[in-house]
């Protein structure tokens, strides 16, 4: 697997359109070419690096089934995007991505809502994965969304302040201490609307840590661990039953939802609710994957195109 931490490496593996298609060729089907309409069916090979499956009598390329399939965009302008898109901290806007390729601003944001369909992918772990916690989990919401007082007179809105979120998104998450990050747009934040994401994620009989607010019916399935900010109490130390200390916090979700709005306002500086999820999506990706260097985490993105 090729090292590309940097452009000039990028430049050197992908000098070419053709260089693009072998070496996503070998990384989808390493040494055998095997057809997407019948994987036991003999495949033959065409011009212009196309594939004819002899049982369905169908043509197929590299790209066939992922995101490039109806895309006229060069490969290497694909490529490029996935590079710097999982290499930026805090992603591109699609102004920024369009100058990078050369390509509309349309175009740009075109590919890049592509790219964020895949990023889902690190935000719908399985429950079995998510679930085998250790030092428990955080769970918090958070509202996305300007504040009210900077807006225009004919753009206020009513009736609104606090933790109201009649002109803001709530998300809602969980994050493993020490581990991953799960975030979901939700309707609500009552109960009703949560439980459901608490219960399919969190394994009974975890420890969960909360702000000081109410999150009834918890109590009888997991162990509730909270702190009352309304006290101006952040955190504190407690001896679980192994006598190992612990702190007794949600700081660590705070902090991904600090730099989740960080992230929106200083690149996108405004998100419709329309796509929201989509780019807590991406959040989530570049959070539960920033330990990872520049290199493997192209190559991880690479993997989610051709993942059934």
């Amino acid at each position: 697997m090729a090292t590309i931490n940097s452009f000039l490496e990028f430049m050197q593996v992908f000098p070419n359109e053709d260089s693009c298609i072998q070496y996503l060729e070998k990384k989808r089907w390493k040494d055998r070419i095997i057809s997407p309409f019948d994987s036991t069916s003999t495949v033959y090979k065409c011009k212009n690096h196309k594939y004819r499956c002899k049982n369905t009598g169908k043509y197929f390329t590299v790209k066939t089934n992922t995101i490039f399939a109806k895309s006229k965009i060069p490969l290497i302008k694909w490529l490029y995007l996935i590079f710097i898109y999982t290499k930026h901290k805090r992603s591109l806007s699609s102004h920024q991505a369009a100058r990078d390729l050369g390509v509309t601003q349309k175009t740009a944001w075109y590919m890049m809502n592509k790219l964020r369909e895949l990023t889902k992918r690190q935000n719908e772990s399985s429950p079995e994965d998510f679930a085998a916690v250790i030092w428990g989990c955080e769970i918090d919401e958070s509202y996305i969304g300007g504040k009210n007082k900077n807006r225009h007179k004919n753009k206020k809105v009513e009736k609104c302040q606090g933790r109201s979120y009649k002109d803001k998104v709530p998300v809602f998450g969980i994050l493993q201490r020490n581990g991953k990050l799960i975030a979901k747009v939700v309707e609500r934040t009552d109960m009703e609307h949560l439980l459901p994401i608490i219960k399919k994620y969190i394994k009974k009989g975890s420890v969960i840590y909360t702000d000081g607010l109410e999150y009834s019916g918890l109590t009888d399935d997991y162990i509730i661990r909270s702190v009352n900010h309304s006290a101006r109490l952040y955190g504190y130390f407690e001896f679980d039953e192994t006598d190992a200390m612990i702190m007794v916090c949600n700081n660590g979700i705070e902090n991904a939802w600090s730099h989740l709005k960080r992230t929106i306002f200083g690149t996108y500086y405004h998100v419709s609710r329309k796509y929201m999820q989509k780019y807590v999506d991406e959040y989530v990706f570049r959070f539960n994957t920033r330990k990872l260097r520049d290199s493997d985490r192209f190559h991880l993105y690479l993997q989610y195109i051709y993942a059934a």
